[in-house]
């Protein structure tokens, strides 16, 4: 079984590599083209600075972890289904099963190496990922000046104990720095209380943030016919939060892009503040549920091993396995979209595509291996 495992894991690992480097290329060159149209923009931080060739490839080598995390399960099946099914075209399927190997057997080795690609996936998804689309967000904004999510920035909310804030950031510089801050501030029931708007600030260590260039505005309405607004302008104030610069980042990138951990923590801020957590709980189980796709995906594979196949067939059974996986790709994202809009429960939404097609792929392995 040693030498059989060998020989199954090399070769599947090979075609792995081989199919992962076709689509990495194929992304490279797409993601390349869209940059070529920021070519020569001059850095808003650095006016003596454009963003040149050298910089493109560089932002788009950046993308490759996170590119690779996306793929990897469609990978997976490509490389198994053409491994398997050129081993029993060759016939050597075959003499591998005279030899000992069951179907359960088989399963069992498969499922083995599935679990060494999930943990991989996970590690690229959960540590490489992170690290380098960030790494690659904030040598974009060196040159468009800031990082930002939409049109009106990032909304936080903050519950202290007199008053509760509601806190919106434009965006942030490369170096930390927060910019276009508004704060909105409510008492216990619910009435506006002030205002305050700043061109920009900086979260310190001791749970603070200082505000600077900043206009405050507070509602006196201690009776309708004395209610009037405080104006005060201020180059600096402190306003304690705890707010951190993690939280901030974390809601001016994309949850699909964030370490499960920083999701985590984001989505016990959000309950903690009464503010809807749906999406960021079905993107938390997504990343989840998301590397364990790849023991679906060597399931989905093995029934190909137990095809009878005549001459030229290999090339059908590999595009139908191309097939499989962008189904798979794409149900994975319809269903998150789905269960957010219908509210359905976060880890039932992130785990519907790989229940589907587990299911499919061992009652395909059931039929066709167990019974014939």
């Amino acid at each position: 079984m040693r030498t059989i495992r060998r020989l199954i894991y090399g070769e599947i690992f090979v075609a792995v590599g081989f199919v992962l480097l076709a689509f990495l290329s194929l992304f490279y060159f797409f993601d390349f083209v869209d940059e070529l149209t920021a070519l020569g923009r001059r850095s808003r931080l650095e006016p003596e600075l454009s963003y040149e060739l050298r910089h493109a490839l560089l932002y788009v080598a950046l993308l490759i972890p996170s590119r690779i995390y996306e793929l990897m399960p469609i990978a997976v099946l490509i490389g198994s289904v053409f491994v398997l099914a050129r081993l029993a075209q060759g016939s050597e399927y075959t003499i591998l099963r005279t030899s000992g190997l069951g179907p359960w057997r088989a399963l069992r080795t498969l499922l083995g190496l599935g679990a060494i690609f999930v943990v991989l996936t996970f590690a690229i998804g959960d540590y490489l990922a992170p690290l380098s689309d960030r790494t690659a967000q904030l040598l974009k904004a060196r040159f468009e000046g800031r990082i930002s999510v939409g049109q009106t920035g990032a909304w936080l909310k903050e519950r202290q104990t007199y008053s509760n804030f509601s806190v919106n950031v434009g965006a942030m510089t490369p170096r930390g720095e927060l910019a276009d801050i508004r704060i909105f501030e409510f008492d216990s029931h619910g009435f506006l209380v002030s205002t305050m708007q700043a061109k920009s600030g900086q979260i310190e260590a001791d749970e603070s943030w200082t505000l600077r260039n900043l206009v405050r505005r507070e509602f006196d309405t201690a009776g309708l016919s004395a209610a009037h607004i405080n104006r005060v302008e201020q180059e600096s104030f402190r306003w304690p939060s705890s707010l951190s610069a993690e939280m901030v980042s974390v809601a001016l990138l994309r949850p699909d892009r964030m370490r499960t951990t920083d999701l985590f923590a984001y989505i016990q801020h959000l309950d903690a503040n009464n503010q809807t957590a749906q999406r960021y709980e079905i993107e938390f189980w997504r990343k989840v549920f998301y590397p364990l796709s790849c023991l679906v995906m060597v399931v989905l594979a093995l029934p190909f091993a137990y095809l009878h196949f005549r001459s030229g067939a290999l090339t059908g059974y590999v595009f139908g396995g191309v097939m499989i996986g962008i189904s798979f790709f794409l149900l994975n994202n319809v269903f998150g979209y789905i269960g957010n809009l219908n509210q359905w429960r976060p880890w039932l939404a992130a785990a519907s595509p790989a229940l589907i097609y587990s299911f499919f792929s061992l009652g395909a392995f059931g039929w066709l291996v167990l019974r014939r």
